[in-house]
């Protein structure tokens, strides 16, 4: 009797060591690597809509999830340690910021089983991170900041009602760039303009290069450009010189009275898009049979600074009278 009393004590002792164990391991939050390439406004702000997004489907940050953040100051020489750091620590998923870190990341990572979900990539197609818009990779997938082109162009008439030649600055070596040119020229048309397009691949030949659209284009266009973003001021002032005006991608630049309207993705929203894709493969979704986010028109926004508008010599059309979309 002692004997089977001992032996149902131990039982109980080890199931209840087993379910502690279980409860231990369960309790573990959940490690998520985030690779951005650089500080910057925009990315900041699709790194902070991904944690909103994740923390809304269940994946509580310091709870459930928590976050290993690295970037390289956008030196494309340091991604691939940046990414092997963060593989080292045995995270869940790796959320990529650009699609330079997303191309770097998806060959590091290649057969590791670490999920890639990537964000700030105007084409992941053309990027060759996806096959198609209608499915993911093989490990990977994530959301789009392509911007609704005719959605650009047509506030660009709305706010310029003359302006005919659309001018383009855009990387040459840069993927996203390449792609939001090509889909600027094949929307023009139809949308009453004709595009101006000058390379730019060294932050010191903004001067010159935007130098070159006066007498070319009207109104100069600034993609999300890993290159032109973080120099944007240097592009601004240059336009300025030119006598062009400006409507950029990012509306941080409009805010702190750099140039004078945007008509921009919301980061925020990207991020969100990425943070629910992130949260269905943490729950078992293979990223393969998940289509990359592209953002819907009511994921733009504009905004002009009247102060800016006028030193580009800009007269607000009285459209905008109640649009509520002025910094100042």
């Amino acid at each position: 009797m002692n004997r089977l009393k001992s032996g149902w004590l131990s039982g109980i002792v080890l199931a209840g060591a087993f379910i502690a164990g279980i409860a231990t391991a369960a309790a573990d939050p959940i490690k998520i690597g985030i690779a951005n390439f650089g500080e910057h406004p925009q990315l900041n702000a699709s790194i902070a809509g991904f944690k909103k997004a994740l923390a809304e489907n269940g994946f509580v940050e310091g709870t459930d999830v928590v976050y290993s953040e690295s970037h390289t100051n956008f030196d494309a020489s340091l991604v691939p340690q940046m990414i092997a750091k963060l593989q080292a620590e045995q995270p869940k998923l790796i959320y990529t910021v650009t699609t330079p870190v997303s191309q770097i990341a998806q060959k590091a990572l290649a057969g590791s089983g670490i999920p890639i979900v990537f964000t700030a990539v105007t084409d992941p197609v053309a990027a060759k991170l996806v096959p198609s818009w209608t499915e993911g990779g093989d490990g990977i997938t994530g959301s789009s900041d392509l911007q609704d082109m005719a959605a650009v162009m047509k506030f660009t008439h709305e706010l310029l009602p003359n302006a005919k030649r659309f001018g383009v600055p855009y990387n040459p070596g840069e993927a996203n760039d390449v792609a939001l040119l090509d889909n600027v020229k094949a929307l023009a048309p139809d949308n009453g303009f004709e595009v101006v397009a000058v390379g730019v691949d060294n932050v010191n030949d903004i001067q010159q290069r935007i130098a070159s659209f006066a007498g070319k284009a009207d109104v100069i266009y600034t993609p999300a450009s890993n290159l032109l973003q973080p120099a944007i001021a240097a592009v601004s002032a240059a336009a300025r010189q030119a006598g062009i005006p400006i409507v950029n991608s990012d509306d941080g630049a409009v805010r702190s009275g750099v140039v004078p309207a945007s008509f921009a993705v919301n980061y925020d929203k990207v991020g969100e898009s990425a943070g629910k894709i992130a949260a269905q493969i943490l729950k078992g979704a293979d990223p393969k049979t998940i289509a990359p986010a592209k953002p819907a028109y009511e994921d733009h926004s504009a905004l002009i600074s009247r102060k800016v508008a006028k030193e580009f010599g800009i007269e607000i059309p009285a459209s905008f009278d109640n649009c509520e979309c002025f910094a100042d």
